[in-house]
């Protein structure tokens, strides 16, 4: 082998170890970066917007993959763990879902039924009003015969709410009961017992108004009986 021969060879192999080299570099940052990130994990994002009160779905959200050390410890990995929630607020497209965003639905109990009633939008809540809030409901009857006074009566007291729907336009009504056009209402849903629900729907059916309203920290105190009717002479 002549001298030109041996510097070939020699260059040869220092092109090898250099790129020896330079593929142990790369595998080196790649582990580093491997151990920085960690393994990867299931998440799962909004598609979009989901207002406040609603069930979920697994419809609305879309799995994506990302490193399990940059999601928080209450990041949400198994769409079974929404099964039968609540958005408990307004949950906006492209956020990470996590459990602190949902509520379980209040349920039925025993002996309980579901009923739902129109309330105008206006008087009767005012958006304050949400799934498991407890409400005393009011209603307000025309006297029936000549002579008699309208009376308001609490109909119900410390009735659980179930759902609230979403705000509907009424049809105009000309009904001389109403001292007032209602355009807007909304579907508001109650658990309730059988003597109650039939005060509800008799209130719904006959009353000028129907109205609620929310209980203060939800504690339940019992309405007085003195307190449960009034008419306006009792201020007189």
């Amino acid at each position: 082998m002549n001298s030109r021969q041996r510097r070939g060879v020699i260059l040869l192999l220092l092109s090898v170890l250099c790129a020896l080299g330079a593929f142990a570099g790369v595998f080196t940052v790649i582990r580093d970066v491997n151990s920085k990130v960690g393994p990867e994990v299931s998440a799962y994002r909004l598609k979009s917007d989901i207002a406040p009160y609603k069930p979920l779905s697994a419809g609305q959200f879309e799995k994506i993959e990302m490193p399990e050390r940059w999601l928080s410890e209450n990041a949400v990995t198994d769409l079974d763990d929404i099964r039968g929630k609540i958005a408990v607020t307004r949950l906006k497209a492209g956020s990470l879902l996590q459990s602190d965003m949902v509520v379980d639905r209040p349920a039925v109990g025993e002996g309980q039924q579901e009923i739902a009633i129109m309330i105008d939008a206006a008087t009767g809540v005012a958006g304050k009003i949400t799934p498991g809030a407890k409400v005393n409901i009011f209603a307000t009857f025309q006297g029936e015969q000549q002579g008699q006074k309208d009376q308001s009566k609490v109909i119900v007291e410390n009735a659980e709410v179930v759902d609230v729907g979403k705000l509907t336009a009424l049809e105009p009504r000309t009904d001389d009961r109403t001292r007032r056009a209602e355009t807007e209402a909304v579907p508001i849903t109650f658990a309730l017992n059988t003597a109650d629900a039939q005060r509800v729907a008799y209130a719904e059916s006959f009353a000028t108004h129907v109205r609620l309203a929310l209980v203060g920290g939800g504690t339940g105190t019992p309405v007085s009986a003195d307190d449960r009717s009034y008419t306006l002479d009792e201020d007189k």
